[in-house]
């Protein structure tokens, strides 16, 4: 019995000593394929080790700490951004600010008495901004990890992405018979990932790097469309909601919170679109009457009401629109008027004349409150108070 344990403690003790090495050999790759080796092997490694007694144990398991510290440090942290963390923001949320001043930017640009506006070329893509922000920030002698963006980390993709992106803007007068036409071009210059080889003056290691990042842009594409709620109040309100509030109600809530912080606002901006819709942070044009912005260009996002579309939409898997193909005063034709007191999470509330709409996401510590909608001030979803909400409906959607 004694031999038959210490034979099958040494063969424990080989499978540990040969899954440590395939663990180090992925690490050593530092791609996103390692990654998934490196978790992998883990994996199998842990199930070695519960086989194994003595200092051999910690040695391997300090190993493995090590190359997964190695791993989270290097420029392929950045497929672990949007994992929880203290102080910082998913990527996509991290974008959306971005695509703030890019909107602000366009919108000073295209800001005068012009019969027209003519934009040429797109902001350069960000999956490819990404890969360049990560390499260049994690990837450099004195690098820092990406893993977790922090104000800094979101200061440096900032810069990666006006070095990315040049705009100009002339204006051009054609005389006519009867009249002269003022046109306003605005030319968009995005550079990619490799021109940024170059202009970063990028290292071997570096360029070895982005080349197998970019080769993995279809894993960046997922963690920009990633909704996972990890916005602090958008966490915060879920955790405080009732525990007796229906199913339907939270689920509404808990979808419109996937939003929050990650995508801009976009006057008529629609999305019946199961999940993250592609075309938001695209740069187009506001074709929809009746706002300051109409003719101009900014990042696609949505409107209040587009908002609240696209969480029912989500919520019923595709199968109701609660505004019927209209904004905010449809509806709230599809809601029951009620009192304040019997407001509950994922009533409707309205601004005067429906002019605007949020979703009640809960209350806060004192008992007032909690909006979740698509603000324009804001240029995002966000999570405010009841100010400028006036009237609040229940939708029939609940059956209630």
């Amino acid at each position: 019995m004694e031999r038959a344990r210490r034979k099958a403690q040494t063969a424990a003790q080989r499978s540990m000593l040969q899954k440590s090495k395939q663990t180090a050999k992925a690490a050593a790759e530092l791609s996103r394929k390692a990654a998934v080796a490196v978790t992998k092997a883990v994996a199998a490694l842990v199930s070695a080790l519960v086989s194994l007694v003595g200092g051999v144990v910690l040695v391997a398991a300090l190993a493995v700490m090590a190359l997964i510290a190695a791993l989270l440090a290097s420029p392929f942290g950045i497929f672990f951004s949007n994992e929880p963390s203290r102080d910082a923001i998913p990527l996509n949320a991290g974008i959306a600010q971005i695509n703030v001043e890019l909107a602000d930017e366009l919108e000073t640009l295209q800001t005068g008495d012009y019969d027209s506006i003519d934009i040429q070329g797109q902001p350069p893509a960000w999956k490819e901004v990404v890969a360049v922000f990560a390499v260049k920030t994690a990837g450099g002698d004195d690098g820092v990890d990406v893993a977790a963006l922090t104000p800094d980390r979101i200061e440096r993709l900032r810069a990666v992405f006006w070095d990315m992106c040049q705009i100009t803007a002339e204006t051009e007068t054609v005389e006519g018979e009867d009249s002269t036409e003022t046109i306003l071009h605005i030319t968009i210059t995005p550079k990619t990932a490799d021109d940024m080889r170059t202009v970063y003056s990028f290292s071997e290691f570096q360029n070895k790097t982005l080349t197998e990042l970019l080769e993995e842009l279809d894993s960046l594409n997922g963690l920009l469309g990633d909704l996972a709620i990890t916005q602090a109040d958008a966490v915060e309100l879920l955790q405080n909601l009732p525990e007796d509030l229906s199913p339907e109600r939270r689920a509404v809530v808990e979808t419109a919170c996937k939003l929050v912080g990650k995508v801009n606002y976009f006057w008529g901006g629609k999305s019946l679109v199961l999940g993250w819709d592609s075309r938001w942070g695209q740069l187009s044009k506001v074709w929809a009457d009746g706002n300051s912005t109409t003719g101009t260009y900014r990042p696609y996002g949505l409107d209040c009401s587009g908002f609240v579309d696209w969480t029912f939409y989500n919520v019923s898997n595709g199968e109701y629109v609660i505004g019927h193909g209209g904004g905010a005063r449809m509806q709230h034709t599809y809601c029951t008027s009620i009192s304040w007191e019997e407001a509950q999470p994922g009533d409707l509330v309205f601004y005067p004349e429906d002019t605007h709409v949020g979703i009640v996401g809960g209350r806060d510590e004192n008992g007032n409150l909690l909006i979740v909608h698509c603000a324009s001030g804001a240029n995002n979803v966000v999570i405010t108070g009841l100010e400028g909400f006036t009237s609040i409906g229940r939708p029939l959607y609940y059956g209630e």
